[in-house]
This record gives C-alpha cells, structure tokens and sequence, in this order.
C-alpha cells in the first residue's frame, strides 16, 4: 500500500492509502521524513494535515475508508461531524449513537485515522478522557489547543 510521512507538531505521521482512500494515520517515528507522497491521493492528505497544523481551517475533503465495526463506523461519522474548536463528550455521542459512554471510548481507541478523524474532540464530562495517539493526552491537548478549545 502507498504510503506517505508528515512531520508533525505532534510528530512524525505516516498516511497510508489503498483504492484511492485514506485508511490510516499513524504515528512512526521511525519512517524517514523524506519520504514523500507517491500519489495525488497521499499528495492530498499530506497537504491538508500540513494545512491544519499551520492553524489554518480544516481542509479535509477526503475519501476515507477506516476498517471497523459498523458501530465503529458510526461513531467515526458522528466525530467527522463535531466542528472543529467544538467537543462532545462519551456521554452525549452515546445518548446520539443509543449507545454506552464506553463502547464510544471503544470506538475512539480504534479509530485508524486520527486527526483526520477527530476523536480528540471526544472528552470525558469530568475532563479530558484518554487518547491513544502519539503521547496520549499531551496529544491530544495539544490537538485541541491548536483548534482553539480552551482547556481546565
């Protein structure tokens, strides 16, 4: 599968590709930064994450196919919905998915393209919750900062 490598704030990115669509955002720091986008889809992508770590407003207009559940599936739509500097909480995308606070927590720690789709702007009622990528929640702190969420 084409694959690319984003130098990140939050470090070093790999997006990978597979029939035209982006199916997964990974941190890698061990893929050199040199290696550049092999197709206009990877080309696409790369530009876009560089664009939304300038501060600039999301430019993500792109085919995604994350593998998972279709409960995953579902979770991952409602996040693409969230707009960017807002946040919603477990609870409330379970309320909206007829789901559990947990099984949406689930769904967040499996999602294949983060950033992309942005589970960092799921948080716990009581605070941040957790995150899976790259340094956790320093990440995602930082993910949200940059979106101009103020955080407690």
């Amino acid at each position: 599968m084409p694959f690319a490598v984003v130098e990140s704030p939050v470090g070093t990115l790999e997006v990978e590709e597979r029939h035209k669509e982006i199916v997964r955002v990974s941190w890698a720091p061990e893929l050199p930064s040199t290696l550049k986008p092999s197709t206009p889809v990877l080309e696409r992508a790369c530009a876009a994450l560089e664009l939304y770590f300038s501060g600039a407003p999301e430019l993500f207009d792109l085919s995604l196919s994350p593998a998972g559940s279709e409960f995953q599936r579902r979770v991952w739509r409602e996040m693409l919905a969230i707009p960017r500097g807002e946040t919603r909480t477990y609870g409330e995308m379970a309320r909206t998915l007829g789901s559990a606070p947990r099984a949406v927590g689930m769904a967040c720690g499996a999602n294949p393209i983060p950033i992309i789709i942005p589970c960092h702007r799921i948080v716990a009622a009581t605070g941040l919750g957790g995150y899976s990528g790259g340094a956790g929640l320093e990440t995602k702190s930082y993910l949200l900062r940059l979106e101009g969420v103020l955080l407690s």
